[in-house]
């Protein structure tokens, strides 16, 4: 099998476009042609990891951070960076980071740490906008079904847990072809009335090529009208942290010393509970203290992410509780769910998780 179709996958599962501005994730060491021997997955990709990878035998590794977040000037082997990069050129092993993607799609990052804390009635916590499009087509009545049909395969008309949806209008297009014409309906040189049906849907930014090219090729008329314009809609399935409830109440106390054991981390820094007991939480998997307005605006009772710092604390300002359970050991499970998407789409695969623990932080 071919990187490539892994590839694929995984940008189905999390779409590139969807990253921050200031990631890199996709390929980043090799060609997408290279023949794959074995897939590692880990969180974060250094010399010891790509080690790992050639002792079993795997010639890509999948991790969550990406090795180089900006460009490389030189490679002379001075940093970690430099060093992991050559040596994985070296052993013709391909590097690919799937990151802010995957933290900011609704069955990544944020839902394994909310499944982890057994949480109910989980939604996104910050919904992106201006991600989505309305497409708009006409075609002849009789055509409509197969025109929709073609749309929605290739992913129009998705809305929460509703899909296929589209609104449908009934009225005349009229146009008149050329001598270079050959018109489905019609005569060339003559003007003619088609009835017709407008068909609107609504399309992620990513998917709106693909889309307009099953529209075209579904559609009886040589020439297609059709119309893409920009939304403000919110994409409620695309954003950053997550927001769920435990399914009862829970001492507040109580649930962060079950976080420490639960989410297996040697530290938990927290403010000063306000209030007794728990039972809406908010996280966000890595760097989230940008969520914590947010998350204060969803009535969260306890807010969990990684790298708080000192006078960030301060913000909680006795209406919710701030708890920094680490940067790495908040998205530590990010590799089991890679790996068990993989495993699960690709059968001939056993994808292995990385026995090197990459923290870099300590805790006595």
């Amino acid at each position: 099998m071919q990187a490539s179709e892994i590839i694929k996958y995984l940008e189905e599962l999390a779409p590139p476009s969807l990253q921050e501005s200031y990631d890199n994730s996709g390929l980043l060491v090799g060609e997408s042609s290279t023949e794959v021997t074995g897939i590692m997955v880990s969180l974060d990709c250094t010399e010891d990891v790509i080690d790992d990878a050639l002792s079993h035998g795997c010639n890509l590794i999948v991790s969550h951070h990406p090795i180089v977040f900006s460009g490389l000037k030189r490679f002379n082997g001075k940093n970690y960076v430099e060093r992991t990069v050559i040596k994985a050129i070296k052993n013709d092993v391909l590097l690919y980071a799937i990151h802010t993607n995957l933290d900011n799609v609704s069955e990544g990052v944020n839902q394994r740490i909310a499944e982890k804390l057994s949480l109910l009635n989980t939604r996104i916590l910050a919904p992106k906008k201006q991600l989505l499009k309305k497409v708009v087509t006409y075609c002849p009545t009789n055509h409509a079904k197969n025109v929709r049909k073609a749309m929605f395969e290739a992913g129009a008309g998705n809305i929460g847990n509703y899909d296929q949806c589209s609104f449908n209008t009934d009225g005349k297009g009229t146009f008149r072809g050329n001598e270079n014409t050959n018109p489905f309906v019609g005569n060339k040189g003559e003007m003619h009335s088609e009835p017709e049906v407008r068909i609107e849907t609504i399309v992620p930014e990513f998917r709106v090529t693909s889309v307009l090219a099953a529209m075209k090729k579904a559609h009886p008329y040589e020439e297609v009208a059709f119309d893409v314009y920009p939304m403000e809609n919110i994409w409620k399935e695309v954003g950053s942290g997550m927001v769920g409830e435990l399914q009862e109440e829970m001492d507040a106390l109580e649930f962060l010393k079950s976080l420490k054991t639960t989410m297996k981390t040697d530290c938990v820094r927290y403010t000063l509970p306000h209030k007794k007991s728990v039972k809406r939480i908010a996280v966000c998997g890595g760097s989230g203290s940008f969520l914590l307005g947010n998350a204060i605006g969803a009535g969260a009772d306890i807010f969990i992410t990684g790298d708080y710092k000192y006078h960030q604390f301060f913000d909680a300002e006795n209406k919710i509780i701030i708890a920094d359970i680490g940067h790495y050991e908040s998205e530590q499970f990010t590799i089991e769910l890679l790996a068990e998407k993989l495993a699960k789409k690709f059968t001939t695969f056993v994808p292995r998780l990385t026995r090197v623990k990459t923290n870099p932080i300590n805790y006595l």
